[in-house]
C-alpha cells in the first residue's frame, strides 16, 4: 500500500473498530426501556415526608434561576463523581455508567461565552473502566480525545463529538453534559410547563446526597402532553446552601396507561443524572485537558 494512502487507510481501520465496540457495547449493556426505578420519596423519612408541602412551577424557575445565576457567580470550574442513567435517542434504556469528571464550564473569567472543557475517567460499567474521554472547545480541534478500556486502550483516536460514534448509546453530545446546563435545560421545560393545568408540584426536606442535606422537588403530570421528553414525574434534589442541582430524574409513563403514579415504582426511567462530591473552584487549567498529563493514562 502507498505510504500516502497509509494516514486514511489507519483512520477507516480505527473508526470501524470503535464503531463495532459501541455496537456490542449497546447490546450487551442496554436494557428495556420499561425498568423502572424507585422514586426518591420512598427512601425519605417519615418526618421529612410529612414536612411535603405545596409548591408551583414558579417556584422551582425561581429556584432553577437562582442557581444559575450563582454558578455563573461563584464557580469557575469543579470536579466530581457523575452517575449516568439514560435512555439514548431511539428509547433504549442503557446500563448506568459512572465516572469521575473534570469541567471547566463557560462561566469563568468574567465571561459567559468561555470555551468548556471536559474531562472524564470511567469507572462503571467494567467494560468501560479505564476509558478516558477529553473534549475542549478551544483545544485539540474540539474533537473528542478518546482511549478505550482494555485492549482499545493502545490507542488513542481523535472523534466528531457530534458524530455517529460519539453519540453510540448516548442521549445528548458531551457539550450538553454538566451543572450548568442541566440547569438551563430545567429552566427551558419548565419555562413550557409555566401554565400547565396538569402540573403539580410538591418539595420535601430531608434528602440527602453524600451527606448533604438537600430539598427533593416532585413535579407530576396528569396526563401526556406529547410534547418531546415527555414525563410523568420528574424528581430535583438541589442543595440550597451551595445552590447546586445534585441530582435530575424523569419517568415517563406506565406502559399499562395508567395515570401518574403516587411513586415511580411502575413508570419508565427516561434520564437519572447524580453529581456526587461536587468541589468547586479547584484550580483545574489546560493541563487537566491535556493527554499528555502524567496522571491519565493516554498512551
Amino acid at each position: 500500500m502507498a505510504s500516502h494512502h497509509r494516514p486514511l487507510f489507519v483512520f477507516v481501520t480505527l473508526a470501524v473498530l470503535f464503531i463495532l465496540v459501541a455496537i456490542r457495547e449497546r447490546r450487551l449493556s442496554t436494557t428495556d426501556a420499561h425498568d423502572v426505578v424507585a422514586s426518591n420519596f420512598d427512601v425519605i423519612d417519615e418526618a421529612s415526608r410529612a414536612a411535603t408541602h405545596e409548591s408551583s412551577m414558579e417556584d422551582v424557575l425561581e429556584l432553577a434561576r437562582q442557581s444559575l445565576e450563582s454558578m455563573r457567580q461563584n464557580v469557575s470550574d469543579y470536579t466530581c463523581r457523575f452517575v449516568k442513567h439514560e435512555q439514548d435517542a431511539s428509547g433504549n434504556l442503557g446500563e448506568k455508567t459512572e465516572m469521575n469528571m473534570k469541567v471547566m464550564p463557560r462561566h469563568r473569567d468574567g465571561k459567559l461565552d468561555a470555551p468548556m472543557r471536559v474531562y472524564l475517567e470511567f469507572v462503571q460499567p467494567e467494560s468501560q473502566r479505564g476509558r478516558e474521554v477529553i473534549w475542549a472547545e478551544d483545544m485539540h480541534d474540539a474533537q473528542l480525545v478518546v482511549h478505550e478500556a482494555g485492549w482499545m486502550g493502545i490507542l488513542t483516536v481523535h472523534l466528531d463529538p457530534n458524530g455517529l460514534i460519539a453519540m453510540q448509546g448516548q442521549r445528548f453530545p458531551i457539550s450538553q453534559i454538566g451543572l450548568t446546563r442541566l440547569v438551563e435545560l430545567l429552566i427551558e421545560r419548565g419555562t413550557e410547563d409555566l401554565k400547565s393545568p396538569d402540573i403539580t408540584v410538591t418539595i420535601t426536606p430531608g434528602f440527602e446526597i453524600d451527606d448533604t442535606e438537600a430539598e427533593l422537588i416532585q413535579v407530576r403530570r396528569s396526563k401526556p402532553s406529547g410534547k418531546p421528553n415527555d414525563f410523568s414525574l420528574a424528581e430535583i434534589v438541589i442543595d440550597r446552601q451551595r445552590m447546586l442541582i445534585l441530582q435530575y430524574r424523569s419517568f415517563g409513563w406506565p406502559s399499562d396507561g395508567a395515570a401518574t403514579p403516587a411513586t415511580a415504582d411502575s413508570a419508565p426511567l427516561i434520564e437519572s443524572y447524580t453529581y456526587h462530591d461536587i468541589r468547586t473552584n479547584v484550580g483545574l487549567g489546560a493541563i487537566d485537558f491535556d493527554p499528555k498529563n502524567p496522571e491519565y493514562r493516554f498512551p
